[in-house]
C-alpha cells in the first residue's frame, strides 16, 4: 500500500525552504557588512562617490573638479577644485570655509598673496579654478587650498605666511604613490556675495556631506 501525501506536508516543505532561503540571504548580507568594515578603503570609495555627487549637485556653488594629493616637502595635504555658479545671479567668492571654523580669504602664488574676493567672481553658469598642475588638473591660478590637521596653528585664519590654509581636516593625504588614502573636511563650504537685483546679500554654503577627496600620488 502506497504512503498517501497529505495537504500539510507540502506546506510545510514550502515553509521549511524558505526559512533556509532566508537565512542564507541574511548570512550573505553579515558577510558583506563585515567585509566593508573589514577593508575600510572599500567603503571610502562608496562614500567618496556619494560625496563628490553631493557637491557637483550643491547649489548655487558646486565643485565639479576635486583633486588631492600630500606635498612631501611641506607636509601637507594639497587641494585643487573647479567650482561652478549653479545659481541664477552673479555670486562673489568671499572665503573657502573648512573644519573647525578655520577659513582661507587669501590665495598665495609663491611670491604674491592676492584676496579670494578679487579673482573669483562668477556669473550664472560659469566656473572657475582654484590650483595649478602641479598639484592636480589643469588649473590656471596659484595655488591650491592646504589642509593640515591641526587647528588653531598660527596660519589659519591668513594670520602667517600660508595665508590659502584651511586647517583641520579629519583625514589627510599619505605620503604613498600605493596607498595616498583620501582627503576628508567637514563642514566644507564657501561664504560668498549674491547679487540681486542691484542689492549684495552675503551668504554662507555650508555642506550637509563633508568633502570627500580620493588621493592621487604625492608630489615633491
Amino acid at each position: 500500500m502506497g504512503m498517501r501525501n497529505f495537504p500539510g506536508c507540502h506546506k510545510g516543505q514550502g515553509a521549511t525552504e524558505y526559512l533556509v532561503l532566508l537565512a542564507v540571504v541574511l548570512i550573505v548580507a553579515l558577510v558583506s557588512v563585515a567585509l566593508l568594515g573589514f577593508f575600510p578603503g572599500m567603503a571610502s570609495d562608496a562614500q567618496i562617490t556619494q560625496s563628490q555627487m553631493y557637491w557637483s549637485g550643491a547649489s548655487p556653488i558646486a565643485v565639479s573638479e576635486m583633486v588631492a594629493r600630500h606635498s612631501t616637502a611641506w607636509h601637507y595635504s594639497f587641494f585643487s577644485m573647479k567650482i561652478k555658479n549653479q545659481g541664477v545671479y552673479p555670486i562673489r567668492i568671499t572665503k573657502v570655509l573648512g573644519g573647525s571654523g578655520c577659513v582661507a580669504s587669501q590665495i598665495y602664488d609663491g611670491s604674491s598673496v592676492y584676496n579670494v574676493t578679487d579673482y573669483y567672481y562668477l556669473g550664472a553658469g560659469e566656473e572657475v579654478v582654484v590650483g595649478n598642475s602641479r598639484f592636480g588638473g589643469n588649473y590656471r591660478w596659484g595655488v591650491p587650498i592646504v589642509f593640515s590637521d591641526s587647528p588653531g596653528t598660527a596660519n589659519c585664519n591668513g594670520t602667517g605666511s600660508l595665508l590659502y590654509l584651511l586647517c583641520a581636516a579629519k583625514t589627510l593625504c599619505q605620503n604613498s604613490n600605493s596607498t595616498p588614502g583620501f582627503l576628508q573636511v567637514n563642514n566644507f563650504g564657501f561664504e560668498y556675495i549674491q547679487y540681486v537685483e542691484g542689492q549684495q546679500i552675503t551668504k554662507r554654503e555650508i555642506g550637509a556631506e563633508p568633502l570627500l577627496v580620493k588621493c592621487i600620488e604625492p608630489v615633491p
